[in-house]
């Protein structure tokens, strides 16, 4: 085995006759192996599938859980007695467009049936009239669907929405009526209903 002296004499002499093959050192580690790279690849690529669909799958459980307890629901609670409702009411109704503009005044009576299901009210000022039937309950507020069944003048809507709650002070209702016109300008009404005995008794 040629001595370190003598590597130095070759190099030297530039007879490149030198019995070794070390030309250079290298400063860098050699390159990795690449034959067992790819399997590790799709080993992590299968462990990362399995974690993500073990969190989807408990997220789907988790809300399964949420939907079946209905601990997610945001549900309403009644708070006000139907029967603060039953009975007759009449009051003058201010309507105003979507710019809050006055557009009319117009009297309404309305009658609420025992149970508070269904009624009946007439928009006296139109000569209109029509049936309630109880949609929604939000809170203290009862929330009817009205439908025409008296317009002979055409002068109202076919479809509205009726909202009453207590009035504050007792033994009313305040009122908001809903409706889209004919050319479909949204229109509200606002007013507080007392307890009356007009013709819808």
């Amino acid at each position: 085995m040629d001595t370190a002296a003598e590597l130095r004499a070759d190099a030297e002499d530039g007879s490149g006759s030198s019995s070794t093959p070390v030309r250079q050192m290298s400063l860098w580690p050699p390159p990795r192996s690449t034959r067992h790279s790819g399997r590790r690849r799709r080993q992590f690529t299968k462990a990362a599938v399995t974690v993500a669909a073990l969190a989807l799958i408990g997220g789907g459980a988790f809300a399964a859980l949420t939907y079946l307890d209905g601990s997610g629901d945001d549900t309403v609670t009644a708070t006000s007695d139907p029967d603060e409702f039953v009975g007759s009411w009449s009051g003058r109704m201010d309507q105003v467009d979507t710019e809050g503009d006055p557009v009319a005044e117009w009297d309404a009576q309305v009658r609420i049936e025992e149970g508070a299901e269904r009624g009946s009210t007439a928009w006296t000022t139109f000569s209109c009239s029509g049936t309630l039937e109880l949609s929604a309950r939000d809170g203290d507020r009862l929330v009817y669907s009205y439908t025409e069944t008296s317009d002979p003048e055409d002068r109202c809507v076919d479809e509205s929405e009726l909202t009453l709650w207590p009035a504050s002070n007792g033994g009313a209702l305040e009122a908001e009526w809903s409706a889209v016109t004919h050319e479909g300008t949204r229109m509200i009404s606002t007013g507080t209903l007392d307890t009356s005995t007009g013709a819808l008794d």
